[in-house]
């Protein structure tokens, strides 16, 4: 079965323009969540706010603060690497302007999604229920003052498509070697570490930790 994946995302990838591929799980370290990308992705901010997002994948794929994040299968994933391995995220700790970003910019949103204001975004509440809603209360109201500047793009991660891509163990030496940028988010300073490093940590601070710059 794994050799008929792997033959099966090769046809994939020469059948399909490089910006668009996207292949179902081929074992990486860490979560697999279904997405395989061969090359980089190509990244767009969105407008007004802190994150970018991958226009051409038919994945809710996003970059801010220093991490990539990704909304599959009603969870939230995080990795320093656009291909992973993957840190689930639970929704008590995903920072609040990827939270906010809108409903136009998921490219495969679930079915709940429909009926919501595409300019505005997902109702977490709603679906999280009201515990999470008072814990994170505050999440959608837009600050008065302008957003913090877009961390910039890791684009030293282009050298790296999926036959070069490092394995889990190299990818901090690379990162540190390349990418200098430090995250501002609080909640997202708990998660800039290598898979396995942090798995308890960030369960015990406040929750509206970062909600507000």
């Amino acid at each position: 079965m794994r050799h008929l994946l792997i033959v099966l995302s090769l046809w994939m990838a020469s059948a399909l323009p490089a910006w668009a591929q996207v292949s179902i799980g081929i074992g990486m370290p860490g979560v697999s969540i279904g997405i395989n990308l061969p090359v980089y992705p190509r990244l767009v901010r969105v407008p007004d706010y802190p994150v970018y997002y991958a226009p051409g994948l038919q994945a809710n794929f996003f970059f801010y603060d220093g991490l990539y994040w990704v909304f599959e299968g009603d969870n939230w994933y995080s990795s320093t690497w656009y291909n992973g391995p993957w840190s689930m995220v639970e929704p008590m700790y995903v920072p609040v302007y990827v939270l906010r970003v809108p409903v136009r910019y998921y490219r495969s949103p679930p079915v709940y999604f429909r009926g919501w204001r595409a300019d505005a975004p997902p109702r977490w509440g709603d679906h999280w229920g009201n515990d999470w809603q008072q814990r994170r209360d505050g999440w959608d109201r837009r600050d008065r003052s302008r957003p913090p500047p877009p961390a910039p793009l890791p684009s030293y991660q282009r050298k790296y498509p999926h036959e070069r891509y490092p394995q889990a163990e190299q990818q901090p030496q690379l990162r540190d070697k390349n990418y200098r940028y430090q995250p501002r988010d609080p909640v997202v300073r708990e998660r800039f570490q290598p898979p396995g490093q942090n798995k308890d940590r960030g369960r015990d601070d406040h929750p509206n930790q970062g909600r507000n710059k």
